[in-house]
């Protein structure tokens, strides 16, 4: 009798296997309760304005939170082996200066768009060399850089905004209206692959959990850090690249702290710890729709912008002591 009651459905000893599985799940997938979060603002905000869902609209969701994933898959690779990049919005707003004058130097634009990446990762070089050869923290390193490519940005365009050309590689760089949508989705995808499929992510990931163990295992930190702020310089100009084919418009005033925060955001409530070695790509992905989703429902219903700073905010310091208690939970149980 007590075997057979044991298994029963409603017994302790099944509610607590379910319990442990749904835990197991939530831990080891975070993106997953976000993207639940995300289907019901979905409902609600379709339900609340019945215009949410038009194509029209969905347009101009996707054109808000792109730029935000395409950095916070960078950012994520930083964040999951121990750094920061906060740069990375000044970066967004010099790389399209950059593409524009070497093709206003005569060479094509398609070279314009290599030559401006080439700068990014060149600056995303130094940033990490400096981090890691001189000891300084990213935090300080990556915030005196974002004050100094700004003053590059500035003093290159003169503080005015330069138009795009019209070209049928504006087309796929930002053009078509989801074509930003699509290359942050391509990216997030890639990146998530690497992550969790090839050494480069698996020793990302290891720098990031255990930087001493890491490196007595014969694991080139140096080298993984700097890469990793290569890849964040670089996503950051190719979004800025995309949003500026986008809006027709090379902005000296775009990006900036506000695409930075935003794409870090993305990241934390998608999953990613901001102590190092976890986090999830597609969670960034899935985090910035979110954001955008929040963003362009509030305005359609006319509720003051201020108010998705407010739920930002504590969207992020939730997330961040979930992601904590977590860490906890996974280490007394080794879910």
């Amino acid at each position: 009798m007590t075997s057979r009651s044991a298994a029963q459905p409603g017994s302790a000893s099944t509610r607590s296997h379910w319990h442990h599985i749904l835990l197991r799940f939530i831990v080891r997938a975070p993106e997953a309760s976000i993207a639940v979060v995300g289907i019901i603002l979905l409902v609600a905000f379709e339900v609340l304005s019945p215009n949410f869902l038009t194509n029209a609209n969905l347009s101009t969701v996707s054109q808000f939170f792109s730029p935000w994933a395409i950095i916070a898959s960078g950012e994520i690779m930083l964040l999951i082996c121990g750094e920061v990049d906060l740069s990375v919005g000044q970066v967004f707003a010099f790389a399209p200066f950059v593409m524009h004058f070497t093709a206003a130097a005569g060479l094509p634009l398609f070279a314009g768009v290599v030559v401006a990446l080439l700068v990014s990762g060149l600056l995303g070089l130094a940033i990490g060399f400096i981090t890691v050869f001189f000891g300084v923290a990213s935090f300080i390193t990556t915030l005196g850089a974002m004050l100094l490519i700004n003053g590059l940005t500035l003093t290159l365009s003169g503080g005015f905004p330069i138009d795009t050309p019209n070209t049928p590689l504006a087309a796929i760089l930002g053009g078509w209206n989801y074509s930003e949508v699509f290359w942050a989705a391509f990216i997030a995808l890639a990146l998530h692959l690497v992550l969790r499929n090839t050494r480069w992510g698996l020793h990302t990931i290891a720098v990031g959990g255990n930087p001493t163990g890491a490196a007595e295992a014969g694991i080139h930190t140096a080298r993984i850090k700097m890469g990793n702020f290569v890849l964040c310089s670089v996503l950051g100009g190719f979004a800025g690249i995309l949003n500026a084919f986008h809006v027709t418009s090379i902005d000296p005033n775009a990006g900036g702290a506000n695409v930075m925060f935003l794409a870090i955001a993305s990241a934390v409530i998608g999953g990613t710890s901001l102590l190092g070695g976890s986090g999830t790509i597609l969670g960034g992905f899935i985090g910035a729709a979110v954001l955008g989703i929040l963003q362009d429902g509030f305005t359609l219903l006319g509720i003051n912008a201020f108010t998705f700073d407010i739920i930002t905010g504590a969207a992020i310091l939730i997330t961040m002591i979930t992601n904590v208690q977590f860490a906890k939970l996974r280490l007394r149980n080794r879910i």
